[in-house]
Parts: structure tokens; C-alpha cells; sequence
């Protein structure tokens, strides 16, 4: 229980409040309009569909006030960097920004879809109410403005029949044509953000994302038609619906109940979403003005397994471990930004991003620097790049815990790069105020090309604790997991030598994956009453087995061993 309080406690609790807030403004907002006698006429004419679709409309209001928070990148690293205000266990609820993201927008859908139903039964009987026959209360309601000193109720004006009807309101009148408007461009947005769609077609989700713009100009001005009467304060003192109404062929007579005047609701909407709006539009003039700086592309190395280093330089740029950056290439794309892990350390000269191939974009970016040229490519070839960053991952805190456990998947291993170099350097200089002191790195993948550009970096370090005897202090191990067992045995057979014929360390090349069960156990034996740390860099699948085994291996005794897990989210 103690590290599910530790590993889950907050966001969840993040997660019920949320989910609290979304229940109480649904009930409250039902009842505002299910129970007062201002919206008693109202009700009349469109029953229960009116509360059912004012109950989502509040909550909508209330996730589009969130939905913009969590893409404020520039906002959430300066909370992240700020310790005055931003605890460890605060910092791990903001890496979960992009998951927060994705539950406000699937809750955006769901209202949405109730509020859009209700409102389309709200239309039919608006339309209806006003073409049925004279005699009904409904009826008397739906011509109230159609004499002089009287104000209406139903906004619908027309007496053109079903479906008719329905669509000249849908296509003609304000809060019809936003609510439409809005309405695809969210389907559009949520569509192109499924995972499939976004990995093989990034382009179609970056472009598309985009309608977001759209979307909240529609929303601000769906309200302005003020097409929710309900019957006003003055009215109410005169005119008590809930004794009148059985009188209605008597309004206005001598003795008789007057005729009730009504008025629109105020648009709310704004007032919600207006500040997220500014917060937003100051992230994109920062992002902008970033976007601007120069940067020079000092190297680029080409590596194997369709793999390209970029070396670069900005002035003014200050970078932490395992941060990412947004890069912009116009020669590619005027328009599109990707994000890559920096691979480089605080304490070099220069910040770098591993690119492996494996798009048009990518390819694009290949084509641009020179690589698919044999002859030695000049620096004033290289094309434009415009770089938005640093910003912060769950990787910064490594150096907040004595023992770590680094998990990277294939390419996943970029940000650990830049975790192993930064000790490096450490190590070099003043190793003394070094809090960590324990590193257990896991390095899956399925070719043994990958392991190339990255085995100098273990060697170099490698040796570095073994002159400083400290060699146990990196206990790493590298599985290939898309090798069978023939391919394996052919190196088995060179288990004996003294260096691994794979990647040339002296630790062995393992083959499959692992046991992490073992794994966990063993750690948490050699690390009794310790807090791990444990990063990924991966896929959701492995996060999911890497979250399990950290909450199943940590103990409830605050004072025994726990496992903290942390994903890279970007």
C-alpha cells in the first residue's frame, strides 16, 4: 500500500478530483435548470433534454479551461525547475501532462455528444412547439413575441416544419452553425489523434491538431445567439409559472396572470476558457521568439541502423539531463515540429538529438543535412533548423535518488545517454557531492546495430569507474530480444572471453528479456530501505509491466524499500 501511495496515490487523487468536479457541476447544472421556476415555461416546451443539455455544456466549459494547461510546455518546466513551489512528487504529476491531456479530451467527447443529442431533441420540439396547432400551453408559449411589448421563449421564429425546420436552425442561426462547426472540427482532432493515425501519419495529426484554433473561436461565440430563455426576475414576481400556467388562456386579462416576459442567458463560456486562452497564446509568443534564435549545426554523424546525430549549438541554451526539444526544419517543412530526447550532457559544449529514419519527415531531414551524398558535406550546406526548448522530463530527477534503474527500449535509450554522460563528467571533475551512487541500466533491443553508436559511451564510462575503483558502480545489461536461439548460440560460444563480441564491454550480451520479477527482487534485497528510482523510456506495454513489478516490490513499511516509477511523456 505504501508504494501504490507513492507510485499512484497523488494522481490519482488528481484524477477524482477531477472526475468530483466534472459529477458536482453536472448534478449542479441539472438542477439549476431542472428545478427553479425561471426555466419552468422552458421546460414546458422541451422537457428534460433542456437540463440534459445545459448539465454537459457547464462541464465542457470546465475541461476546455483545462485542456490547454497541459500543452503549455514552456509553463509546466519552469513550475518543474522551480523547487521553491514544485516538490518531487509534484514534478512526477507533471510529466503525466500528455495522459491528463488525453482524459480532459476524451471528457470533452462525451459531453459533447450528450450536449449535441440533447439539443437536437431540444430543436424538433422547438420546431414542433411552434407549427402545432393553437389550443396547447406549448403552443401559447411559442407565439409569445409575435405582438408588440411581448418577449419570446421559443427561439425558433419560423413556422417551417421538421426536418426542415431543424436543418434552417442548424445552418442559419449562430449558435446552430458553431455548434456544427465545432462539433467536426473536435471529431477531426480526436480521430487523427488515435495512436495509429498519429505514429504513421504524423502530419495528418500535427495539421489537424491544429483546428483547435477553430474549435475555441466557435465556442466562445456558440452562446452569443442566447437561444436558453428563461422567464426574468420582474416576471417572476408577477407571473408565479408554477400557478399560472393552468390559466394560460387568461394572460393578460383583467385580474388574469400577465403575459411573462423572458431573456437569454448570458455567453459564460469565455469567461472560462479566457485565461487558459492568454496563458496559451504567451506559450506560442515564447515558443516563437525560441523559435527565431539561431542555431548552428556544428556536426552531423552518421550512424548505423538508419540512425543520424545531430550536433548543435544556440546561444544562451541551458539544458538538464534527459530533456527534449522541438526541432523545425523549413527545407522539410515549414510548419512541422518534432520532439527528440537531447543525447548530449550539461556539461558539454554543444546539445545533441539521435534521428532515426523512419518517415518522410526523417527522410526528409536525412536528404537535408547531406547524408545521402558520399562527398564531404561544407557547414554552410547545412540546412536551417529552428530548435523550441529545453523542456523537462521525469529523467531530471535521476540525480534526486542513491539508486536508479534506467530502462530504455531501442531508440529509447536517448535520454539515458545524456544521464551516463552527465556522470561521466561528474565522475571526471568532483564525483564527492554526487548523491547517486548506484546505477542498474537496462538497454532492449532487437539488432545488434544499435548498439554501436552507443558502446563508446559505456566503454568510456566503463573504465572511468574502474580507475577510480568503483566499478560497481554501473551494473548494466544489454538483451537482444529479436534474435532466436540459433543466433545466439553462435555467441554463446564466446561467453568465455574477455570482452563481449557484440558490443566490446566486458559485460555480456544477453539474449531475451528479462525476468524482471527477478530482477526487482534482486535490487530491493541489495537496497533494503531505500527509495528507487525507476525510468523508462519505452513502450506502454513494458511501462505497464515496469509499474506492477515497482508497486508489487516495494513493502508498506514507509521505512522499508520502495520503487518510484517515472516514464518519459512527450
Amino acid at each position: 500500500m505504501g508504494n501504490w501511495v507513492e507510485n499512484e496515490g497523488l494522481s490519482i487523487f488528481v484524477v477524482l478530483v477531477w472526475l468530483g468536479l466534472n459529477v458536482f457541476l453536472f448534478w449542479w447544472y441539472y438542477l439549476v435548470y431542472d428545478v427553479p421556476p425561471k426555466f419552468f415555461y422552458t421546460r414546458v416546451l422541451l422537457g428534460r433534454a433542456l437540463a440534459l443539455a445545459r448539465a454537459p455544456a457547464a462541464c465542457l466549459n470546465f475541461n476546455c479551461m483545462l485542456i490547454l494547461l497541459p500543452v503549455c510546455r514552456n509553463l509546466l518546466s519552469f513550475l518543474r525547475g522551480s523547487s521553491a513551489c514544485c516538490s518531487t512528487r509534484i514534478r512526477r504529476q507533471l510529466d503525466r501532462n500528455l495522459t491528463f491531456h488525453k482524459m480532459v479530451a476524451w471528457m470533452i467527447a462525451l459531453h459533447t455528444a450528450i450536449h449535441t443529442i440533447a439539443h437536437l431533441f431540444n430543436v424538433e420540439w422547438s420546431v414542433q412547439a411552434r407549427v402545432e396547432e393553437e389550443g396547447t400551453l406549448a403552443a401559447v408559449l411559442s407565439s409569445l413575441g409575435d405582438k408588440p411589448h411581448e418577449s419570446y421563449i421559443n427561439f425558433y421564429r419560423n413556422k417551417i416544419q421538421n426536418p426542415v425546420g431543424g436543418l434552417y436552425v442548424a445552418f442559419t442561426y449562430l449558435a446552430g452553425l458553431t455548434g456544427v462547426i465545432i462539433t467536426l472540427a473536435l471529431i477531426l482532432i480526436i480521430t487523427s489523434s488515435t495512436k495509429t493515425i498519429r505514429r504513421s501519419y504524423f502530419e495528418v495529426f500535427w495539421y489537424t491538431h491544429h483546428l483547435f484554433v477553430i474549435f475555441f473561436i466557435g465556442l466562445v461565440i456558440h452562446g452569443a445567439g442566447r437561444i436558453v430563455r428563461g422567464q426574468t426576475a420582474e416576471s417572476l414576481d408577477a407571473h408565479n409559472p408554477e400557478i399560472c400556467y393552468k390559466n394560460f388562456t387568461d394572460w393578460g386579462k383583467k385580474g388574469a396572470c400577465p403575459i411573462p416576459q423572458f431573456s437569454g442567458n448570458p455567453p459564460m463560456t469565455w469567461k472560462w476558457v479566457v485565461g487558459p486562452m492568454f496563458l496559451y497564446l504567451c506559450e506560442r509568443l515564447v515558443r516563437f521568439w525560441r523559435s527565431q534564435q539561431k542555431v548552428v549545426i556544428t556536426k552531423v554523424v552518421i550512424h548505423p541502423f538508419k540512425t543520424i546525430e545531430l550536433q548543435m549549438m544556440k546561444k544562451g541554451f541551458k539544458m538538464e539531463v534527459g530533456q527534449y526539444i522541438f526541432v523545425k526544419c523549413p527545407a522539410v517543412s515549414k510548419l512541422e515540429w518534432h520532439p527528440f530526447t537531447l543525447t548530449s550532457a550539461p556539461e558539454e559544449d554543444y546539445f545533441s538529438i539521435h534521428v532515426r529514419i523512419v518517415g518522410d519527415w526523417t527522410e526528409g531531414l536525412f536528404n537535408a543535412c547531406g547524408c545521402d551524398k558520399q562527398e564531404f558535406q561544407e557547414a554552410w550546406k547545412m540546412p536551417k533548423i529552428a530548435v523550441d526548448g529545453p523542456f523537462g522530463t521525469a529523467s531530471e530527477d535521476v540525480f534526486s535518488y542513491e539508486t536508479v534503474m534506467l530502462v530504455g527500449a531501442g531508440i529509447g535509450v536517448t535520454p539515458f545517454a545524456s544521464v551516463l554522460k552527465s556522470v561521466w563528467y561528474k565522475y571526471c571533475h568532483d564525483a564527492t557531492n554526487l548523491k547517486l551512487k548506484k546505477i542498474y541500466f537496462y538497454w532492449l533491443c532487437r539488432d545488434t546495430h544499435a548498439f554501436e553508436w552507443f558502446a563508446d559511451l559505456l566503454q568510456s564510462l566503463e573504465a572511468q569507474m574502474q580507475e577510480r575503483n568503483n566499478a560497481d558502480f554501473l551494473s548494466y545489461n544489454i538483451y537482444l530480444t529479436g534474435w532466436d536461439e540459433s543466433q545466439a548460440t553462435h555467441f554463446v560460444m564466446h561467453h568465455e572471453e574477455e570482452k563481449d563480441v557484440i558490443t566490446g564491454l566486458k559485460q555480456k550480451t544477453l539474449y531475451g528479456r528479462p525476468n524482471w520479477e527477478n530482477e526487482f527482487k534482486t535490487i530491493a534485497g541489495q537496497h533494503p530501505g531505500s527509495r528507487i528510482g525507476v525510468f523508462l523510456c519505452g513502450p506502454e506495454a513494458l511501462a505497464d509491466t515496469l509499474n506492477k513489478q515497482s508497486i508489487s516490490n516495494s513493502e508498506a513499511d514507509p521505512r522499508g524499500v520502495h520503487f518510484i516509477f517515472n516514464k518519459e511523456n512527450f
